[in-house]
């Protein structure tokens, strides 16, 4: 329902402070509860001395609504549609409606805990919505009421604050006195526990905190939401705080940064930030003292002050050190262990507290003890992975922050394409990317012959040259391995006829279709076929086009001398590390290497085996996706270990028929005119590997000049005699 209506005065003073709007009885809209008048939202109340067809709004109201008397205003109908609408935490501003009651003698004084119970009394039931003004008459003396953030108490609800909701006679307030305004709230710790916060607004680029805006929007809301309300809000939820939160992920990815800047935003106690191996100590009992002593502030605050106490925040870097799973650690002292068992004591223990955050921060989450991981205590776990694209733009927005304001930060610089470009890299990876960029507009700058020379600040800039020569210097630790995939495909790649296409049409499909398909996060393809056919080349190329931002190759050569251990676990590693980005492809290359297979015998490493056929079959992480292609020359061999079926789909990539020979030798204009013929003709053996047929051209091409680019016939047949081909 809306109407069209005319703006009037309120009937009288008394009804001007109810902030309510009031409509002649008869008029229709006298039947509704609220009505929505631009932004805010009023409670109807119908009065004989307004006029039909309008509506009487006092001054404050049409301040809000910017109207005036005499105009039009459009009147909708509204009802609340959430679910939980109550309000339970008000933050509102108080002051005076007459500037002139400020400034006249020492601030007036007004007690929280009367003021709240006024307003409930008055405004319970009604609609309030952040940024409205209500006039109101407490004591003798008439004052304005800013509505500022309003909370809404659901534990469900993703966000932290809500626009609008419906005012309660239990809903708590936090009052803020207008600066230099005359007045000052007395007794506010009587109704909220203190700010935990020190600003009201986070700035996520001037904390300097890149690409971690959803991880620290979750850790807000888990750890500190429920903080944030009274200790009577979180009673009748019926919840328990949030005592513990893990930080996890690759190095350099933020999670000291996100630590070390929660402990800058906090009111009250400095967080004590401890470092892992610092807790342990050489004397028995002195290690398990040390993580006691960190509680010791909070418990005694706590006997003191109850709910009403500071939260004390204990931050543990690399609390792998200390908090290892119970019973791997064999040093026969059993310290590891009774310091895990003090740490769940005090965190979740029988006198646990309740004003205590600890967090803890690994690289390697696997090896914390499971106890620890449990609700109660480290219950909040968010792993802080490598930046998304819009999080690279960030990150590189603040490393280049003072740079452009001081005018030393080229204008060619875009810092879009470079985020495009620095797929995988870590927030300290893209930091030392500035650094290294910066390095280079410095060097320009200096005179090694002499460098007494002075240097000219004005003409030091930073241009998108010296980041492209800083990509080439500084790599990701998780990125696409393309220098040693190039190295794999030397002489480029000929398409020799129909079958090559198919094969590499195959591939390029369930490339796509990892990328396109929701359904299908993982797929393995086998290339089999006999040696030197150009598998690997063939894999490598699928690799490289599939512009993936990890691509990462598996090959025996990188790992000779490894113990079977070793091997499975730099395997496990790979996998891993490509289950932390969105995008990733593997290259097995020569599996059978990899397994150590031997024809006499036979034998294998069983462990390696195991290890393939696992990771072979596990489905990345949610919202991940992996694309493995494997390559082998024993392509039985791999049926009877079963291998070959761990793959989803396996392509035979065969040697050259003599079409397809003529076909390569073509497009390297090895042989001109008739010659080409006879040169194939030479070529006795019906099928031949591509390797061995480019191997033996580079032999027929030796010594002779780069204008002689064809072979003659008798080079090429005395080159096939020396190796026994013909």
């Amino acid at each position: 329902m809306a109407a069209q209506l005319v703006v009037a005065n309120c009937p009288s003073q008394d009804l001007a402070k109810t902030n309510r709007v009031f409509v002649a009885p008869s008029d229709p809209v006298a039947a509704l509860q609220f009505v929505q008048l631009g932004d805010f939202i009023y409670t109807v109340q119908a009065d004989d001395l307004i006029a039909p067809g309008a509506i009487g709004l006092n001054a404050i109201q049409r301040r809000n609504v910017r109207v005036s008397s005499g105009d039009r205003v459009t009147v909708v109908q509204y009802q609340p549609q959430a679910a939980n609408f109550h309000i339970a935490l008000l933050n509102a501003e108080v002051s005076f409606v007459s500037a002139k009651s400020a400034g006249r003698g020492p601030d007036m004084e007004i007690d929280a805990a009367d003021l709240s119970a006024h307003l409930a009394a008055r405004y319970a039931g009604q609609v309030l919505t952040t940024g409205q003004e209500i006039t109101f008459e407490y004591q003798g003396v008439n004052y304005l009421l800013k509505v500022g953030t309003i909370m809404v108490a659901d534990p469900s609800a993703d966000q932290l604050s809500v626009p609008r909701g419906l005012l309660q006679p239990d809903t708590a307030y936090v009052f803020e006195a207008r600066h230099g305004g005359g007045l000052k709230i007395t007794g506010q710790r009587s109704v909220v526990a203190t700010q935990l916060f020190k600003h009201k607004e986070f700035n996520f680029e001037k904390l300097g905190i890149g690409g971690l805006d959803d991880q620290f929007e979750q850790i807000f809301r888990r750890a500190f939401a429920s903080r944030v309300f009274p200790p009577s809000v979180v009673e009748r939820l019926g919840i328990r705080h949030v005592r513990g939160v893990l930080l996890y992920g690759p190095p350099g990815t933020g999670k000291t940064l996100i630590a070390r800047q929660i402990g800058k935003m906090l009111n009250g106690k400095e967080p004590k930030i401890v470092n892992g191996p610092e807790v342990l100590n050489k004397y028995v009992g002195a290690s398990e003292e040390n993580i006691r002593n960190l509680f010791k502030d909070a418990e005694s605050d706590f006997a003191k002050l109850g709910d009403a106490s500071d939260l004390h925040v204990i931050i543990f870097d690399e609390i792998d050190a200390i908090c290892k799973a119970r019973g791997s650690v064999r040093d026969g002292s059993g310290v590891h262990d009774t310091i895990v068992n003090q740490l769940l004591t005090k965190i979740d223990g029988v006198d646990a507290l309740n004003n205590i955050l600890l967090i803890g921060m690994t690289n390697r989450k696997d090896m914390l003890d499971e106890a620890l991981l449990r609700p109660g205590r480290l219950e909040v776990q968010v792993e802080i992975g490598l930046p998304d694209e819009r999080g690279r733009v960030q990150i590189l927005q603040i490393h280049t922050t003072k740079m452009s304001s001081n005018s030393f930060l080229g204008r060619d610089v875009d810092l879009a394409e470079l985020a495009a470009r620095t797929k995988n890299f870590s927030g300290a990876e893209i930091e030392g990317l500035v650094k290294s960029a910066t390095s280079f507009a410095l060097n320009r700058q200096v005179d090694v012959s002499d460098l007494s020379k002075p240097i000219d600040e004005e003409e030091i800039k930073v241009t998108m040259a010296d980041f492209l020569e800083a990509l080439v210097e500084v790599k990701p630790a998780f990125g696409a391995t393309l220098d040693s995939l190039e190295g794999y495909r030397l002489h480029g790649m000929i398409d020799y006829g129909p079958r090559y296409q198919h094969l590499l049409s195959s591939c390029r499909t369930l490339v796509q279709q990892v990328k396109t398909s929701d359904n299908t996060p993982l797929i393995t393809c086998l290339l089999e076929g006999p040696a030197g056919t150009g598998k690997t080349a063939l894999a490598a190329t699928v690799a490289i086009e599939s512009e993936a931002p990890f691509v990462k190759i598996v090959s025996a050569e990188t790992m000779v001398g490894y113990s079977e251990h070793a091997k499975c676990s730099q395997i496990a590693k790979v996998f891993d590390d490509a289950y932390k980005s969105p995008l990733s492809v593997i290259v097995l290359d020569d599996i059978e290497r990899l397994l150590e297979y031997v024809a006499i015998g036979p034998r294998f490493s069983n462990a390696v085996l195991q290890t393939l056929l696992v990771l072979l079959k596990k489905a990345p992480p949610p919202g991940r996706k992996l694309f493995v292609v494997g390559t082998t020359s024993l392509g039985m061999v791999m049926q009877d270990m079963e291998m070959a079926a761990a793959f989803n789909v396996a392509l035979h990539v065969p040697r050259l028929t003599q079409a397809e020979q003529k076909s390569v030798l073509q497009q390297l204009g090895a042989f001109s005119g008739p010659d080409l013929d006879a040169a194939v003709g030479e070529l006795l053996e019906p099928e031949v590997p591509v390797k061995r047929l480019l191997l033996l051209l580079d032999l027929a091409k030796q010594g002779q000049t780069e204008e002689e680019r064809s072979v003659p016939v008798t080079r090429w047949s005395q080159v096939l005699r020396d190796l026994a081909v013909a």
